[in-house]
C-alpha cells in the first residue's frame, strides 16, 4: 500500500502515547442542565486523550470538519493551521526542522496523531466521517488509509455545497466538497439514506415503487375495494391502518394473472379520514395506489451526492439559519445541521454516541438533538473546541440556544482540561489528591462531572439510584473496614466504595449494600 511521507512524521507518529491523561473539570456557568453530553474546551489532541479512560470503543460515528488548509487567514476559525497553539505545539513536538514546514506538512502533523486516538475511540463497528475539500483531500485519503487500513475504506460523498460559490479561479467552479468515510472494522451493515416515499399517483409508471414486477403496461386494473362511501375502522382507517390486503387482477392482451398486493390509499390518514367525516363518495380509481405507506418503505443505500434530493441544505441556506439561530454571521461557509444529522443517521442507532474533536459552531451537537427529537432517541454527543472564545460565546452559545429555540430537551455540560491524573506511561501522578481521584471516578461511573459542592468527607456524589465514597489519604494504604460503616448515609440505596483493600465480610456488605471497588492508580496505555 502507498504511505505518505512528510517532514516531521517521524515526530508525530508516536506522538500520541506520549499526551498524559488530563481531568475533566465542569463549568456550571456554561452547562445547560445535568446531561451526558459534553461540550470540552482545550487542545483536541489532549481532549481526546482525556477522553480515552472512559470511552475508548465507545463510540459509534465519529464527524470531523478539520481545517481545509486553504491558506485563507480571513476565517474566525483560522484556516491555515497556524494558530498560536498549533504551532506551539508543533515547535515542541516536531523540533527544530519544524521551521522547515511546508503548510501541508504542518497540517499532516497535527492530523496524525488525533486520527490515531479517534480510531482508539471507536467502538469496533464504528465509523469516521471527515469532510474536507480538494486543498487535502487526496493528503487525507492517504493519511486515513494508513490508520483505518486501505481495506476498511467505505467511500467519499460528495456533498453539493453551494449554488453559488466565491469565484477564486477562472477553471473550475467549485460546488462540492467531500466527505471521506472509513469503518474500523469493515462490516456488511447496510447504512440508511433517506426514507423512501412516491410522489407519482401512477405507481406503475415507477416499478421502484411497487410490491411486485408486473407486465407493464397493464390493460385495466380492477380493484376489489369497490367505489362508495367508507366508514372509519376499515380499509386503512385508523383503527386497522395495516392491514388492507386486496387481490388485484391484471388483464392485458396475452393473459390474466391473479396477485396478491398491499392496496393503499394515496391520501394521508387525516386526509382519508377528513372525507370520510365529510361522507365523501371515493374513487377508488383515483384515491387508491398500489405502493407502501410511507413508513413502510426502507430506507435507501445513500447516494453518493448529497444534495437537495435527499434534504441537506447548502451553505447559502444553513448561513440564513445560523444568523435567525445567533443573530449574526459567524462562519462565512457554515455545515448545515441537515447534512451532519443525514450522515449521523447513516450509521447510529438511538443510544449510540456521537464525537466531533473539530466542534466549531457546534453544529454536530445541534444534529444529534435534532435527530433525537425527530425519532425518541438517546444519542449523546461529545465535542471538543480548541479556541478559547470559540468554545463558550459560540460553541456552547449555540446548542444553548437551539435548546431553548427548537424544545430540544437534552442539555450538556461544558468542560475545561485540568491538571494532569495519569502520565504518558499511564502511572498516577504523584502529586493527585482526593479531589482528582474523585473526579475521575464519579464521571468513570456516571459519564457526568462532579459537583464537588456535594462532596462530604468521603461521600462524593449520588448519580442513579448509587451513592459513591472514596476512602483515599496516601497510595496503597486505604482500607475499608468495619468502623467505616458508619460514615454511610442511612439509605437503602446502593453504596459504591472505592478503596485500597476490604475487611469487611460479605455478609456486612450484602446487609449494608455495599460493591467495592479498588482504586485505579494507573490506566491503560493506548
Amino acid at each position: 500500500m502507498p504511505t505518505l511521507n512528510w517532514i516531521g512524521k517521524e515526530a508525530v507518529v508516536n506522538h500520541d502515547k506520549e499526551v498524559p491523561f488530563r481531568l475533566l473539570k465542569k463549568i456550571k456557568t456554561h452547562s445547560v442542565g445535568d446531561s451526558q453530553n459534553l461540550i470540552i474546551k482545550g487542545d483536541n489532541l489532549e481532549g481526546l486523550k482525556a477522553l480515552m479512560p472512559y470511552y475508548i470503543g465507545k463510540v459509534k460515528c465519529i464527524y470531523i470538519d478539520p481545517p481545509y488548509n486553504t491558506g485563507n487567514e480571513n476565517w474566525v476559525y483560522n484556516d491555515k493551521v497556524n494558530s498560536p497553539k498549533i504551532k506551539k505545539w508543533l515547535g515542541k513536538v516536531v523540533g527544530g526542522e519544524a521551521q522547515d514546514l511546508c503548510r501541508h506538512d504542518k497540517w499532516l502533523c497535527m492530523m496524525y496523531p488525533r486520527l490515531k486516538l479517534l480510531r482508539d475511540l471507536l467502538s469496533d463497528d464504528g465509523v469516521i466521517f471527515v469532510s474536507i475539500d480538494e486543498n487535502e483531500l487526496y493528503h487525507l485519503g492517504l493519511l486515513l488509509d494508513e490508520v483505518f487500513g486501505e481495506s476498511n475504506f467505505v467511500g467519499q460523498w460528495n456533498w453539493y455545497k453551494s449554488a453559488t460559490p466565491p469565484n477564486l479561479s477562472h477553471k473550475i467552479k467549485r460546488n462540492v466538497e467531500y466527505v471521506l468515510c472509513y469503518e474500523k472494522n469493515k462490516n456488511g451493515k447496510k447504512y440508511k439514506g433517506i426514507q423512501k416515499i412516491s410522489k407519482s399517483d401512477d405507481p406503475f409508471t415507477k416499478p421502484q415503487n411497487t410490491i411486485k414486477k408486473l407486465s407493464f403496461p397493464p390493460k385495466s386494473i380492477n380493484f376489489k375495494i369497490k367505489s362508495g362511501k367508507f366508514k372509519l375502522g376499515i380499509y386503512g382507517t385508523q383503527t386497522y391502518p395495516n392491514k388492507l390486503i386486496n387481490d388485484l387482477i391484471i388483464e392485458n392482451n396475452t393473459n390474466q394473472d391473479e396477485v396478491t398486493f398491499e392496496n393503499r390509499f394515496i391520501w394521508t390518514q387525516d386526509k382519508l379520514e377528513e372525507e370520510i367525516k365529510n361522507n365523501t363518495k371515493i374513487n377508488c380509481s383515483k384515491n387508491l395506489v398500489l405502493s407502501y405507506k410511507k413508513e413502510e418503505y426502507p430506507e435507501e443505500v445513500p447516494p453518493n451526492l448529497i444534495d437537495g434530493s435527499v434534504n441537506v441544505e447548502t451553505t447559502e441556506e444553513s448561513g440564513k439559519r445560523q444568523i435567525e439561530l445567533m443573530g449574526k454571521k459567524i462562519f462565512d461557509y457554515p455545515k448545515p445541521v441537515s447534512l451532519i444529522r443525514y450522515i449521523i443517521n447513516m450509521v447510529t442507532s438511538p443510544n449510540d454516541i456521537i464525537l466531533d474533536s473539530f466542534a466549531g459552531s457546534g453544529t454536530t451537537g445541534h444534529a444529534v438533538l435534532d435527530l433525537n427529537k425527530d425519532d425518541s432517541g438517546n444519542r449523546k454527543f461529545i465535542l471538543i473546541e480548541m479556541e478559547d472564545d470559540i468554545a463558550k460565546k459560540i460553541t456552547a452559545e449555540r446548542i444553548k440556544r437551539a435548546i431553548e429555540k427548537y424544545g430540544y430537551k437534552d442539555g450538556f455540560e461544558y468542560c475545561e482540561l485540568d491538571k494532569p491524573l495519569f502520565d504518558e506511561n499511564g502511572q498516577i501522578e504523584k502529586t493527585c489528591d482526593f479531589n482528582q481521584f474523585a473526579n475521575y471516578i464519579y464521571f468513570t461511573e456516571t459519564q457526568t462531572n462532579i459537583d464537588r459542592k456535594q462532596i462530604n468527607k468521603n461521600f462524593i456524589g449520588e448519580s442513579g439510584g448509587s451513592e459513591y465514597y472514596l476512602i483515599y489519604k496516601e497510595k496503597y494504604k486505604n482500607v475499608l473496614n468495619k468502623s467505616f460503616l458508619s460514615k454511610l448515609k442511612k439509605t437503602k440505596n446502593k453504596k459504591i466504595i472505592y478503596a485500597d483493600f476490604c475487611m469487611v465480610d460479605d455478609e456486612n456488605l450484602e446487609k449494608f449494600n455495599i460493591q467495592f471497588k479498588q482504586i485505579p492508580y494507573e490506566v491503560k496505555i493506548y
